[in-house]
């Protein structure tokens, strides 16, 4: 891996002194929008959707080494963010279109790597959806756009996190034993692509090749891998890129992420860190909207607090440090 003085120092920034990341992950829009509105009749509004993320930024950043958050509705709170957390902001629009099988990426129109530098990103992140065994001239279109970010970052000096989030086209159903199958494929081919040195990437935000709920012994339903297969191919995921690479916690328990990581390093999973985010706080929206502003922040200064804590206390003993990759 090679780094510009000018992104090793932000990449710093956004990372521990030991040299991984323990990113707080706040950037939700439309999924954050469906979460409240479980617990409300009316549209969650903008002003609900910025105090909310303040109240995260405020009560949680102090125990990450960084926070990414979406320039829509997450600008307050990374003003409001602790002194020691770094700032990582997205770049793409929310969600896909559903009418398509292409999922294909669209940057944020009023926005560009430029101004999101001016507004303090120390870090650049974009989602891609993204299918290896899916339509070629649809993988390539989504290849050039990657490019294209790619140059911006380079010549802004931001470090480029690409997060992918792999898919089936004939699969509707990610949580699905059938996806289950065919993940580790997805998830191990897609890392290989993007770490080519085309793209731009300097990190890459993953997320774990095999659907946990599904492997033996962690589950007591289905079963689509034996712990056995399920250590081949997180190893099989260390060797698929040169790149720092972190995890992503899909949703899961917080619980379930822990014994993740746990397992990924015991599999020999040299991955650098997480980018974390409903595993840590999703249990505080329910709470802020039925019993308003105190009791979130109560909550987060309690269970929040606890939470991301014992991640962090896992993290330590897990992740190893991106410098070991430069």
């Amino acid at each position: 891996m090679g780094l510009t003085k000018e992104k090793r120092q932000y990449l710093e920034k956004v990372s521990t002194g030991q040299g991984y990341i323990s990113a707080l992950a706040f950037d939700q829009r439309g999924a954050l929008k469906k979460m409240m509105a479980q617990y409300q009749t009316q549209e969650p509004t903008v002003a609900q959707m910025e105090e909310l993320k303040v109240l995260v930024s405020e009560e949680l950043t102090p125990y990450a080494s960084s926070i990414l958050l979406d320039p829509e509705y997450g600008l307050p709170a990374a003003e409001a963010r602790a002194k020691t957390a770094g700032l990582l902001l997205a770049y793409e629009k929310t969600g896909y279109d559903t009418n398509s099988t292409s999922r294909l990426p669209d940057c944020l129109v009023e926005w560009s790597v430029k101004r999101l530098k001016e507004q303090g990103a120390e870090a650049l992140k974009f989602l891609l959806y993204y299918d290896v065994d899916g339509d070629a001239f649809v993988n390539l279109q989504k290849q050039a756009y990657i490019e294209r970010i790619g140059s911006e970052c380079t010549a802004e000096g931001l470090p480029f996190f690409l997060e992918i989030l792999t898919y089936d086209e004939k699969i509707a159903d990610n949580a699905s034993l059938d996806f289950a199958k065919i993940k580790p494929r997805k998830v191990n081919e897609a890392m290989k692509v993007f770490s080519n040195h085309r793209f731009g990437v300097d990190v890459l935000k993953v997320e774990v090749p095999v659907n946990m709920n599904y492997v033996a012994g962690f589950n007591q339903g289905e079963i689509a891998y034996s712990k056995e297969e399920a250590v081949q191919y997180f190893r099989e995921q260390e060797a698929s890129s040169h790149l720092p690479y972190i995890y992503l916690s899909a949703g899961v328990s917080s619980k379930l992420f822990q014994e993740t990581l746990v397992f990924a390093k015991e599999a020999g999973a040299q991955f650098n860190g997480v980018l974390c985010g409903r595993a840590t706080w999703a249990g505080v929206v329910p709470v802020y909207i039925k019993e308003g502003k105190a009791a979130a922040r109560q909550w987060l200064q309690t269970t929040g607090k606890k939470q991301i804590n014992e991640l962090n206390a896992v993290i330590e003993k897990t992740a190893t440090s991106w410098l070991n990759k430069i």
